[in-house]
C-alpha cells in the first residue's frame, strides 16, 4: 500500500489561532464571569437550583445518577408557570414587558407585560380545566409563532399538563404521529398561519392528523387569519369563545405543585433519519437550565433577549427562558417568519413525514406565524 493511501482522508489546511476578546466594559456586565469555572459541578448546580428557582418545597438531594439515567433536585416541588410569570408579578414587575412580538403583516406588533401574560394564561387554564385538562393530561400544541403559543405552553404547565409543541411547518402525518405517541387528549392549534404573505392551513392539517389520532377529544382553535375553516361539532372549540368570561385571578387557578422529576414536555426529534423520538424534559432540571442567565444582560435588565422559535420546535426553551429570568423577550416567543419579498410564495405544508423507520421530509426554511 502506498504512503498516499495511508494518509488521512481529511487534512487541516489552516489552523485559526486568532482571538477576538470582547471589550473589557462589555465583559464586565456579563453574568458568567471567569470565577464560574472555579466552582465544582455539584456546588454550581445546587447553587443554581436554590438561588434561581422558586420552590414550593425545597429539594433534599441534588441528583441521583444510575447510568444512563439521572434524576435531579430530588424531593423538591415547583411549577414552571409560577417561576416564569407569577413570581415576577408578585414581586411588583407586572408592568414590565415580557414579550415584544412582530408578526405578519409587517406592521403587526404587540407588547405584552408580565401581568398581561399572567391574565391570558389563567383564562386559558381555566377554560382547559373545563375540558378535563389537569395534572398529567397530555396536550399537543400545533401553532405558528404567535404570543398565544407560549400562553398555551404556560397554561399547560400551570395545570401540570405535560405538552409537546409540534412545529407549524410539519405535515399532518408528522403531527398525528406525535399526538399518538404521547397520547394527547387535547390539541391547541389555529385556523391558519402566515408565512411570507401566504396562509399556512394549520387547521386543515390538524383535521387530517386528528382523523388518525382518535385519542384527541378536543381541539382548541385560535382565530389568526379569520379565514373560514371547518369546525367539528363536539370536538372543535374557538379559543376566544372558550376563554370568554373566564376569570383571570391567579388565586382562582393556582399553579399545580409538581415534583421535580415530573414531565414538563416532550421534545421530539425531527424524524429526518428515523422515527421521531420524544425527549423527556422534566420540571426542575429544565427550570434550572432556563433560569441560568448566560446572556450579557443582568437577570432583571430590560435588555431584550432575542430569539425565534426554531424548526426543532424549541418554543419551550426560547419562549420561556427569558420570562424565567424576568427578562424582556424580543421575538422570544415569536417573530415574522421571514422577510417579505415581492416574488416569494409560501408552501402550505411540508412534504409528508411518515412514522416509518426511514422518513423523507424536506425541512421548511422558516416557521409560520
Amino acid at each position: 500500500m502506498s504512503s498516499d493511501a495511508r494518509s488521512p482522508a481529511i487534512e487541516t489546511m489552516f489552523l485559526e489561532e486568532r482571538r477576538y476578546p470582547p471589550p473589557e466594559e462589555f465583559a464586565a456586565q456579563a453574568n458568567a464571569q471567569p470565577e464560574i469555572f472555579e466552582r465544582g459541578f455539584e456546588e454550581f448546580w445546587e447553587g443554581e437550583g436554590r438561588e434561581r428557582v422558586s420552590w414550593f418545597e425545597p429539594f433534599s438531594e441534588l441528583y441521583e445518577w444510575e447510568p444512563p439515567y439521572a434524576k435531579w433536585y430530588l424531593g423538591g416541588t415547583l411549577n414552571v408557570c409560577f417561576n416564569c410569570v407569577d413570581r415576577h408579578v408578585e414581586a411588583g414587575r407586572g408592568d414590565k414587558v415580557a414579550y415584544h412580538w412582530e408578526g405578519e403583516p409587517e406592521d403587526e406588533r404587540r407588547t405584552i407585560s408580565f401581568a398581561d401574560l399572567q391574565s391570558e394564561i389563567v383564562k386559558l387554564a381555566n377554560a382547559l380545566k373545563k375540558l378535563g385538562v389537569g395534572k398529567g393530561t397530555p396536550v399537543g400544541i400545533y401553532m405558528g409563532m404567535v404570543p398565544e403559543c407560549p400562553v398555551a405552553m404556560l397554561a399547560c404547565a400551570r395545570l401540570g399538563a405535560p405538552h409537546t409543541v409540534v412545529f407549524g411547518g410539519f405535515s399532518a402525518d408528522s403531527l398525528s404521529g406525535r399526538l399518538n405517541d404521547m397520547g394527547c387528549e387535547v390539541l391547541i392549534t389555529q385556523d391558519e398561519a402566515w408565512r411570507k404573505g401566504s396562509p399556512v392551513p394549520l387547521k386543515r392539517n390538524a383535521d387530517e392528523a386528528l382523523a388518525e389520532a382518535p385519542g384527541v377529544k378536543h381541539a382548541v382553535v385560535l382565530r389568526r387569519t379569520g379565514s373560514e375553516v371547518p369546525m367539528t361539532e363536539g370536538r372543535d372549540l374557538w379559543w376566544h369563545e372558550l376563554t370568554e368570561g373566564e376569570g383571570d385571578d391567579p388565586e382562582g387557578c393556582p399553579c399545580e405543585p409538581m415534583d421535580a422529576e415530573d414531565l414538563l414536555y416532550l421534545l421530539y426529534t425531527s424524524g429526518t433519519t428515523a422515527k421521531p423520538k420524544g425527549i423527556a424534559h422534566t420540571t426542575a432540571a429544565t427550570s434550572s437550565a432556563w433560569r441560568r442567565p448566560t446572556t450579557t444582560s443582568s437577570t432583571s435588565s430590560p435588555t431584550p433577549c432575542t430569539g425565534a422559535r426554531p424548526t426543532w420546535a424549541g418554543s419551550p426553551a426560547t419562549a420561556t427562558s427569558s420570562t424565567a429570568r424576568s427578562a424582556t423577550g424580543r421575538r422570544a416567543c415569536s417573530t415574522r417568519a421571514i422577510p417579505p419579498t415581492r416574488t416569494g410564495t409560501a408552501t402550505g405544508r411540508s412534504s409528508s413525514a411518515t412514522r416509518s423507520t426511514r422518513t423523507t421530509r424536506r425541512r421548511p426554511s422558516s416557521a409560520p406565524s
